[in-house]
């Protein structure tokens, strides 16, 4: 018996170590801000490329690298079709003028390049003006900088990864209720999800889908303003309809991209239909959900739960469904803003 119980203790370390080193070997393997800067700053320094933060990382050594916000290695993304060209060449432009001296040199071209493959670069110089996605600061080669955002996820509490490997998710969720906000300052920062959803919905540059509605992708700064945190899977509408036209499906569970953006399969073909099931606002408000519902002020909670569960049912396909968006869009950030104009933390 003890010989047994010896094995199996041995067995549960030995597993154990395991787990952990694959695990930090994944995280420092693809959190490279080491090599990443050198690589960046040996090209800005032979002249290759060029960018307004580039100095202040590679010269005066002002700007670093701290925590490791993803340990995705690539990602990738294609622009389709747009409503106003000239408007976004010239924005792009303007931003790849990294000196401000009026033209933009080949280093800063070639900079500007390697950023336009990133999708959700592309999605911050349109959406510059919004309040709600963060200012870009500057770049260098593939690298760009944008403002410090104090909180980096909706809610929850961040810790070592050793320990959220010993969690269950369930409980997770649970515990990650617990570390919000007070409820002024949730509806606050739901407010500014709901303006953001409005900023993306048939704008001048096309429609854009939320394609990983999740808390880890909003953050919110000192002031509780809603920030976005990661926009690569914020996607063109004439894009995700590319992409998945010619997917091949047996069940809808096969016609679906990220997390969030689902079509239906047509059997009859074996293909996956284009159009989006869920708009962005019912996806938004099903993770506001439980966020606003806890702690909600007794006097609003019904009729809070009630508009929540009408923007959740909202489908694409249903009749008048740009009406119905628009009138429940309204009708949730007037409730809200109601109960907290009053408030300081408004």
């Amino acid at each position: 018996m003890r010989m047994k119980y010896l094995f199996i203790s041995w067995l549960v370390v030995f597993i154990g170590s395991w787990v952990m080193y694959v695990q930090y070997s994944t995280y420092t393997e693809l959190c490279r801000g080491h090599d990443c800067r050198k690589i960046i700053c040996d090209k800005y320094k032979t002249g290759v490329i060029d960018g307004s933060a580039c100095s202040s990382l590679c010269a005066k050594e002002t700007l670093y690298f701290g925590k490791c916000l993803s340990t995705k290695p690539n990602n990738q993304a294609k622009l389709g079709e747009q409503g106003n060209l000239s408007e976004l060449v010239n924005l792009i432009l303007s931003f790849a003028d990294g000196n401000k001296d009026g033209r933009v040199s080949l280093p800063e071209a070639k900079s500007a390049w390697a950023l336009l493959q990133l999708d959700e670069f592309l999605l911050m110089v349109i959406l510059q003006d919004k309040e709600h996605t963060p200012k870009l600061m500057g770049f260098c080669g593939d690298l760009y900088v944008t403002e410090r955002v104090e909180y980096t996820s909706l809610y929850g509490i961040s810790l070592p990864w050793i320990i959220e490997l010993f969690i269950p998710s369930s409980f997770r969720r649970n515990m990650d209720q617990w570390f919000t906000p007070s409820w002024p300052r949730k509806a606050k920062i739901a407010i500014g999800l709901l303006e953001f959803v409005e900023d993306i919905f048939h704008g001048p540059y096309g429609n854009f889908l939320m394609c990983d509605t999740s808390a880890k992708n909003l953050g919110y700064n000192d002031k509780y303003d809603l920030k976005m945190m990661d926009m690569r899977k914020i996607v063109p509408e004439m894009n995700l309809k590319e992409i998945i036209k010619d997917r091949q499906c047996e069940s809808d569970l096969d016609c679906i991209y990220g997390t969030d953006c689902r079509t239906l399969c047509d059997q009859s073909k074996m293909r996956c239909t284009t159009e989006v099931i869920q708009p962005n606002l019912a996806k938004a408000c099903q993770l506001l959900k439980d966020y606003l519902l806890r702690g909600a002020p007794s006097d609003i909670h019904e009729e809070l739960e009630k508009q929540l569960y009408l923007c959740i049912a909202l489908k694409v396909t249903a009749n008048q469904m740009e009406m119905e968006h628009s009138l429940i869009l309204n009708n949730l950030k007037t409730l809200l803003w109601k109960k907290i104009s009053h408030t300081n933390d408004s």
